[in-house]
């Protein structure tokens, strides 16, 4: 049985307007452009496609918000670092993202790192974004199926030593299945981070 039965697509958000209603929890999915964000998405909540897979890097051009459980949801990035969308449609994007961030409900960044690449300066710089003090920022080690185990071995080591104590890192293959069932406890874990919202209304102590 999966462990998110009851997964749905709620918009494609090209405004800060359309984003759904600044409650529950959230979780946000990164990373560079074919390094394997919308398979490991799929994997995680065991949807064949509900995230669209490409062999053409930078599908994925608006803000995609999907629920997987009552007030929680995931939340699908643009890919960085390349995009075939034009360099206008670019431009939105880092308003959009920022907006995201200054939300209360988002309570961790899923980073999906191609392991054979290892962490960029681009990568650092999400991590960053995501202030790992504020929120859980969990790496995924992706396409680690394409390694030998000493390779992944010293791959995680790699990665683990670039990022702060507070960044978590795994190796992952939505191909091979390996370490899907430990990202869907992280993520399970941070959409149970569910806050409400704050009323216009609530006493501030004001006199």
């Amino acid at each position: 049985m999966s462990r998110f039965p009851d997964v749905r697509f709620l918009i494609s958000a090209a405004a800060a307007a359309q984003f759904p209603p600044d409650n529950g929890a959230e979780v946000a999915f990164a990373g560079r452009s074919n390094a394997g964000k919308s398979s490991a998405i799929n994997a995680i909540v065991q949807r064949r496609a509900l995230a669209r897979t490409s062999k053409a890097p930078g599908r994925t051009r608006l803000l995609n918000f999907f629920e997987v459980m009552p007030h929680g949801r995931i939340v699908d990035l643009p890919g960085y670092g390349y995009a075939s969308a034009p360099e206008s449609e670019r431009r939105t994007w880092a308003p959009l993202i920022d907006a995201l961030r200054a939300r209360r409900s988002l309570s961790g960044l899923f980073l999906i790192v191609d392991a054979r690449r290892g962490i960029s300066a681009s990568d650092q710089g999400l991590i960053a974004w995501a202030d790992p003090g504020e929120r859980g920022v969990h790496v995924l080690l992706s396409k680690i199926d394409k390694l030998t185990r000493s390779e992944a071995a010293r791959a995680l080591q790699a990665a683990s030593a670039q990022v702060a104590a507070a960044v978590s890192v795994q190796i992952f293959s939505a191909h091979a299945s390996t370490g899907v069932a430990a990202a869907q406890g992280k993520l399970a874990e941070w959409l149970a981070n569910k806050k409400t919202p704050v009323s216009s209304n609530e006493d501030t102590g004001a006199d």
